[in-house]
């Protein structure tokens, strides 16, 4: 029996790619999004949800559980970037993020650990990111946000284990989608102190994902989690060195990993 996976934020970015290369594996996808209409192309079914409201989170559990009678994969792959200076971004925005970012990933989870606990089998995989390793400058919501989900899953995972569910996340670096378009970014103020720097250091975020991996990787690295028996806690998919930059913060004093950052961001 084909397996049954639901995709949040499916309909573009990562979460298409990976539902594109699962379903020509010949696994069952449906993916979500705030408005499936604006998607009547899609490869695979597109329900309607919003991690951000509740109610749409059960009502799009129900529909997939009502069509297959089961969910055997959730990939937790919904999010929004956000970027600025912390001191500037408005608190409404910082705790937007965090409602799609952490908030809703564990409201989908609860959602479907009901249906995996009576199935007594089930894979949690959720979407973080490197940048949830390290603070960034100019990205620390977002890298508080995602470093959240991260700590959460080890905590999950353990709590779930005598019901024959598995939880593990995959930090993606940057790849070549539009997370870049949809992200919030506190504006350029003229009379701001970090006016400069900001606006340098924002043009050089973009052109990171502007210059990004082919989100297939992703897509892969998913598949050969879903068909490993027994996942590992953390997973990274990216580029050689945002991979090591995980290492040498490890390994380098706190201080020489802070300067190395600020080389790069040219800060």
């Amino acid at each position: 029996m084909s397996k049954v996976v639901l995709i949040t934020g499916g309909s573009s970015g990562i979460g298409k790619s990976v539902g594109e290369f699962l379903q020509a594996k010949g696994i069952k996808v449906y993916g979500t999004s705030r408005n499936p209409k604006n998607y009547p192309n899609s490869k695979f079914p597109i329900v309607a949800l919003d991690v951000t409201q509740p109610e749409t989170i059960s009502k799009c559990i129900s529909e997939v559980i009502e069509k297959e009678s089961r969910i055997d994969v959730l990939l937790n792959n919904a999010g929004a970037g956000i970027t600025g200076p912390i001191e500037e971004i408005p608190d409404a925005e910082i705790k937007r993020n965090f409602e799609t970012n952490f908030f809703g990933p564990i409201n989908v989870i609860k959602a479907v650990l009901p249906t995996m606990r009576k199935q007594n089998a089930g894979l949690i995989i959720n979407v973080t990111s490197i940048a949830g390793y390290m603070g960034l400058p100019y990205r620390g919501v977002y890298s508080a946000s995602k470093g959240a989900l991260e700590l959460i899953t080890e905590a999950f995972r353990m709590e779930l284990k005598d019901f024959n569910i598995v939880m593990t996340n995959v930090a993606p670096g940057d790849f070549a989608t539009n997370i870049a378009a949809g992200r919030y970014h506190a504006p350029v103020l003229d009379d701001s102190p970090y006016r400069e720097v900001y606006g340098k250091t924002l043009r050089l975020m973009d052109e990171h994902v502007d210059s990004g991996g082919d989100p297939k990787q992703m897509a892969e690295a998913i598949y050969k989690i879903i068909e490993t028996k027994n996942p590992k806690i953390h997973y990274k998919v990216g580029a050689f060195m945002q991979k090591f930059s995980i290492i040498l913060k490890r390994i380098l004093p706190d201080k020489v990993y802070e300067k190395m950052l600020m080389n790069h961001y040219k800060l």
